[in-house]
């Protein structure tokens, strides 16, 4: 999700699914001002969905910036016939770990 979507998500007001563990912050003043001037913006939203929404987008950016790092096996070849090697860096850990998490969090 882009800062963007998640805009145009508040206007439109859809709820996404959310998990039983709660998780508190505190945030300096600098981004809890930013959080209400963002709930005047969009009075329906609420300051804990902006909270949560702007994390979820910050996790998303976050996973995409984890550096490929290249291993030797060859997983498949690109459009171009050239080999594509399976990843050897945090992100097959990470998401393994998010995997797990994720069924924990269902249960």
């Amino acid at each position: 999700m882009t800062f963007k979507t998640l805009i145009d998500t508040w206007s439109t007001e859809t709820r996404p699914r959310k998990t039983e563990e709660r998780y508190s912050v505190q945030l300096d003043v600098d981004d809890a001002a930013r959080v209400h001037a963002l709930a005047e913006l969009f009075p329906d939203v609420g300051e804990e969905r902006i909270v949560t929404d702007l994390l979820s987008v910050a996790l998303d950016q976050l996973e995409a910036a984890i550096p490929y790092e290249p291993g030797s096996e060859v997983i498949r070849e690109d459009d171009y016939g050239d080999p594509v090697y399976a990843d050897t860096g945090l992100t097959p850990k990470f998401m393994e770990l998010v995997k797990t998490y994720k069924t924990k969090l269902e249960a």
